[in-house]
C-alpha cells in the first residue's frame, strides 16, 4: 500500500512507499538505471528506476516519458545527502497520465520574446516557480505585518469616476452611460477608511496607461497602500522601515532555498534591518551635482539619480522633503518651510529604484480647498474627499508600496516582467 504525498512533505515519509502526482522536469539514463527529475509544484525530487528491480512494463513506461509528461509515480522515499532536497525516491511504479510531444521550452537558450509568448509554460521552469513562491511569501509577510499591528484590510474600488491626479495615465471605460476609469491608486478611498477604522491597508491591482518600456514598469501591478489616522510623517517613516525589514527577514527565513536557487546573494538581504538612513531632497541634489549630474533644485529624480544615491547604502534609503511643485496636491507642507512637503520616497539598494512613496496628508480644510482650486480638480467627482477634512479632520499619513518592484529587488531580477505570473506591458497582452 502507498500513501498519497506531495514532494514538499517527503521528509515525513522516509522508508515508506508513497504515490506522487508529478511532471517530468528532465530525465537521463545510464544504461540500466533511469533518473527521473520530478516536480509537482511543491518541490523537486529525483526518482531512480533500476531495471533489475521493476517489471519490464514499468521500465518501458519510464523510458517513454518525455519532458513535461505527467504521471503518478510510486516509490520508496530515502535520504540522499547528495540531493539538493536531501531525499530521493526509489521508483516501484509508473502510471502515465499524458505523454507530451515537442514541448516548446527545452533546456537550450530561448529569447525573451519567445519565453514571454510561452509564459503559460515558462512558469513551470525552476527559476520562475521560485520567483512565484517568493512573491507569495512576500504577500504573506505584508499581511502578517499589518494584521499583527492593528491595521484593518479594506478593499477600495477598482472602477473610479475620475482621478484627483489627472486622467492622462488612466484607462478609460464606459460605466453604463457614464465615464469611468481603472484605478491607479486606492489611496484617497483608504483615507476615508482610516477616518472610520484608524489604521487600514489595501492590497489590490492598479493600472497605469503609461507608455513606458523600462525594466521597472508594468501596466497592471499590485499595490499595498496603508493609511493611518493620528500619525505624522516621522511615525509613518518608522512604520515603513519596520515593515520592509519584516518582509525581507521573513522571506529570508522561509524562502532561503528559493532565493539561492535563483542565484540571489542573500548576504545583501541580511543587511536589511531597521532603521534606514535618511537624506533630504536638498542633500540629494547637492550629492548628485557633486557626482556630475546637472540637476537643478525643483526637478524630480529619474532612475539614474536614484541609482547613484542608492549606491551609497547597503539598505533602503529615504529621500525626504521634496519640493511641493513636483509632488501630489494632497501632501502636507512642512510648517517650517512651506515650499517642501512632509513626504519621503524609499529607494531600494542595488539600483532597484523607488519601492515606497508616502507622505503626511493635508488635514486643513482651507488648504485642501486651495489645492483643489490650484490643480483645477473636479469638486463634483471628489466632494467626498473634501468632506474628510470638513467632518472631523485629523493628522494622518500613508504610503504605497509597489509589489512587483519589491519582488524584483528581493529576488535580484533584471526586469519586473518576471515578478508576476502574467505581466501586462506596453506591447504585451498575451497570454
Amino acid at each position: 500500500m502507498s500513501t498519497d504525498c506531495v514532494i514538499r512533505n517527503v521528509s515525513e515519509h522516509v522508508g515508506e512507499t508513497v504515490k506522487i502526482g508529478a511532471w517530468i522536469n528532465n530525465k537521463r539514463s545510464s544504461g540500466k538505471i533511469q533518473f527521473l527529475q520530478l516536480r509537482d509544484g511543491t518541490g523537486y525530487i529525483q526518482g531512480v528506476v533500476v531495471k533489475s528491480e521493476v517489471s519490464e512494463d514499468i521500465w518501458n513506461a519510464a523510458k517513454s516519458l518525455t519532458q513535461e509528461s505527467s504521471l503518478y509515480v510510486t516509490g520508496i522515499i530515502r535520504e540522499e545527502p547528495r540531493s539538493a532536497s536531501g531525499y530521493e525516491m526509489t521508483v516501484t511504479g509508473v502510471e502515465i497520465i499524458h505523454l507530451t510531444e515537442n514541448y516548446p521550452i527545452t533546456p537550450k537558450e530561448h529569447g525573451v520574446d519567445f519565453l514571454m509568448d510561452h509564459r503559460h509554460l515558462w512558469l513551470r521552469s525552476t527559476k520562475q516557480r521560485a520567483i512565484m513562491v517568493i512573491r507569495a511569501e512576500i504577500i504573506r509577510a505584508v499581511q502578517q505585518f499589518f494584521d499583527g499591528n492593528g491595521f484593518t484590510q479594506v478593499d477600495p474600488p477598482i472602477l473610479t469616476p475620475s482621478s484627483a491626479e489627472g486622467t492622462t495615465n488612466l484607462f478609460h471605460i464606459k460605466y453604463f452611460d457614464e465615464d469611468a476609469y481603472l484605478t491607479q491608486s486606492g489611496q484617497l478611498y483608504m483615507e476615508a477608511a482610516a477616518m472610520a477604522l484608524g489604521k487600514v491597508y489595501s492590497f489590490g491591482p492598479t493600472f497605469r496607461a503609461e507608455k513606458s518600456k523600462t525594466r521597472r514598469h508594468l501596466i497592471e501591478f499590485w499595490m499595498i497602500e496603508p493609511e493611518m489616522a493620528f500619525v505624522d510623517h516621522e511615525e509613518s517613516l518608522r512604520v515603513q522601515e519596520k515593515f520592509i525589514a519584516h518582509v525581507v527577514q521573513t522571506v529570508l527565513k522561509n524562502c532561503r532555498a528559493e532565493l539561492e536557487s535563483i542565484g540571489r546573494d542573500v548576504s545583501k538581504l541580511e543587511n536589511i534591518v531597521a532603521p534606514f538612513p535618511r537624506i533630504t531632497y536638498d542633500e540629494a541634489i547637492e550629492f548628485l551635482n557633486g557626482q556630475g549630474f546637472d540637476i537643478p533644485w525643483g526637478e524630480d529624480f529619474g532612475a539614474p539619480h536614484e541609482t547613484a544615491i542608492a549606491e551609497k547604502y547597503d539598505t533602503p534609503v529615504f529621500i525626504t522633503h521634496y519640493p511641493a511643485g513636483i509632488k501630489a496636491f494632497y501632501m502636507k507642507p512642512d510648517p517650517n518651510r512651506p515650499e517642501v512637503v512632509l513626504c519621503a520616497d524609499m529607494i531600494a539598494p542595488e539600483g532597484y529604484g523607488e519601492i515606497i512613496g508616502g507622505s503626511q496628508r493635508i488635514d486643513d480644510p482651507e488648504l485642501m480647498q486651495q489645492r483643489f482650486d490650484e490643480h483645477q480638480l473636479s469638486e463634483e467627482a471628489y466632494q467626498w474627499y473634501l468632506d474628510l477634512r470638513k467632518y472631523g479632520s485629523v493628522p494622518h499619513s500613508g504610503f504605497g508600496l509597489g509589489l512587483e518592484r519589491t519582488v524584483a529587488w528581493i529576488c535580484g531580477l533584471d526586469h519586473v516582467r518576471e515578478t508576476i505570473a502574467f505581466p501586462r506591458m506596453l506591447y504585451r497582452l498575451y497570454p
